[in-house]
């Protein structure tokens, strides 16, 4: 059997919401996997003008990727740069965090609580984070408390996880991606990639990871990561020459900014259990036609689950899945579409699965 069960777990956890700016629903499936490492944050009211959604797929076990939905969110809202305005500074420190959140005893400690429980924490259940009930999000500090025990020298964790956030605030989207999971907008019909899949076999990456001592082989990092950025991953971060953005896998997220228009429709996010199945366009217009005829979002991200697992064991659509879409409600943006100047600024550059960059097609 392998890393496979016998029959796919099919039952899927869901969840659907929204607010004046947005309406959104989500879905995760086990599948295959004879574990459930994909974890995922969904919050429409981070504050008062801004909304978070983030899929995470972990590696080697789901203790970090449940680690990230239960964290990378609030460090991103108590971050000074977010305070003073700059978000995508605060999302690019946020990432970062992470790996030295996950150090020493309390890291430890966090983790193998969620790496051996996966037990009911408050505000999360599972691998979903619920929207902060009212005021909760003013709460938000940094109260990361070190700790002193037997893990105290915890260089932190073996497995990782990949980590693709998208931030709407005002009339901005902000996507900070790190892994091979993937974010994609819905522009009048056409999808635009909002991030890269991060793959060793990329030049950009491929320099880096051979410049800190590592080695690409059959398209894995150090023969053994299918992936060339991720958060975790620790025993290929530990080059003491180096600053953390030029380890042989870093947690450094590639960051694009996106004016939204009245052109903008959605944006999916989704783990590549996804992107393996579907091209971006395709899913694209998958959920373009199951949005006329659905109520809830959600009940699009379950079909679309339903649409990529494999009827058989081995090869694509084996993989755990998880899907967030969220449909940008017109009026919040059309402060933002005042004229169609602006509107063809908007979609200066961009061809069809690309922003900013070519589309990596997954493997």
């Amino acid at each position: 059997m392998g890393v496979y069960l016998s029959t796919p777990k099919t039952d899927k956890l869901s969840a659907d919401g929204e607010n004046s700016r947005v309406r959104f629903g989500l879905s995760s499936m086990q599948g295959w996997r004879t574990t459930m490492e994909d974890a995922h944050a969904a919050l429409p009211d981070l504050d008062e003008c801004t909304s978070f959604f983030g899929v995470y797929d972990g590696h080697g076990g789901k203790a970090v990727s449940k680690f990230c939905a239960r964290h990378l969110h609030k460090q991103v809202l108590i971050n000074d740069a977010n305070s003073s305005g700059d978000l995508p500074t605060s999302l690019h420190k946020a990432f970062l965090r992470m790996d030295e959140m996950m150090k020493g005893q309390r890291g430890w400690r966090e983790l193998t609580e969620l790496g051996d429980k996966g037990n009911k924490i408050s505000g999360m259940i599972d691998d979903i984070i619920w929207p902060p009930k009212g005021g909760d999000s003013d709460k938000i500090r940094e109260d990361w408390d070190t700790e002193e025990g037997p893990n105290s020298n915890f260089p932190g964790p073996t497995s990782g996880s990949t980590a693709c956030v998208a931030v709407i605030r005002n009339d901005k989207l902000i996507v900070a991606n790190a892994g091979d999971s993937r974010c994609v907008i819905s522009r009048k019909g056409q999808a635009y990639n909002l991030s890269t899949d991060h793959k060793p076999d990329l030049e950009e990456e491929r320099e880096r990871i051979l410049g800190a001592g590592g080695f690409v082989v059959a398209g894995r990092v150090n023969a053994s990561l299918n992936l060339s950025r991720a958060i975790g991953d620790m025993e290929l971060k530990q080059n003491d020459l180096l600053p953390v953005e030029r380890q042989i896998v870093t947690a450094e997220p590639e960051l694009k900014t996106v004016q939204l228009s009245e052109d903008d429709e959605f944006i999916v996010l989704a783990c590549d259990g996804i992107w393996d199945c579907m091209s971006s366009q395709e899913v694209v217009d998958f959920v373009h036609k199951q949005l006329k005829t659905e109520d809830k979002i959600s009940s699009v991200c379950e079909k679309l689950l339903n649409r990529c697992v494999a009827p058989t064991s081995g090869g694509e659509g084996c993989d755990n899945m998880t899907v967030i879409v969220v449909q940008f409600k017109k009026p919040a943006l059309a402060v933002a579409t005042s004229s169609a100047e602006q509107s063809a600024t908007t979609a200066e550059g961009m061809r069809p699965n690309e922003v900013d960059g070519p589309d990596y097609p997954p493997k």
